[in-house]
């Protein structure tokens, strides 16, 4: 095992873990960055939702090794001070229940208001789609995103 070296929500970090260990318990486990959740570990559920190089990419099916020199970014770089407007929009419509699946949630609606500032709503339901909440808030994540969007990100 040899030293991995990325950054992580700005910082540089170097991480000694085999070359396969997903990224997920890199972040967590080695990093203690907790706000990024395991759901399935198929990659299937989007609650492991983190950014490499700005595109949304599930940590649990990520090997390390493949963001060596690379920028990652968690929910917990999204804002420092948790006033991002997407995060602002969540907790204006009330999006979360349980709150388990909100930070993959959080980064998949980023990456997508990152590359289209004013997308339609069949595009937001588009590319959250993997994205699985298990208390059924769909809607209100979609108006949050819709919300946000407005704000101009």
């Amino acid at each position: 095992m040899a030293p991995i070296s990325f950054t992580i929500n700005g910082k540089a970090v170097d991480v000694t873990a085999a070359p396969e260990t997903p990224l997920l318990w890199v972040v967590r486990e080695h990093l203690q960055l907790t706000g990024t959740k395991y759901g399935c570990g198929a990659g299937m559920c989007g609650a492991c939702t983190v950014h490499v190089e700005g595109r949304a990419v599930r940590s649990c099916q990520t090997p390390v090794s493949t963001v060596a020199n690379k920028q990652v970014k968690t929910i917990e770089g999204l804002s420092e001070k948790g006033d991002h407007p997407l995060q602002k929009a969540w907790v204006d419509l009330q999006v979360p229940q349980c709150g388990y699946c909100q930070s993959g949630q959080l980064m998949q609606a980023a990456a997508l208001l990152a590359s289209n500032k004013n997308p339609s709503r069949d595009e937001i339901v588009r590319h959250m789609d993997g994205n699985i909440c298990r208390c059924g808030t769909y809607p209100r994540i979609v108006r949050a995103i819709e919300q946000a969007a407005k704000q101009g990100i």
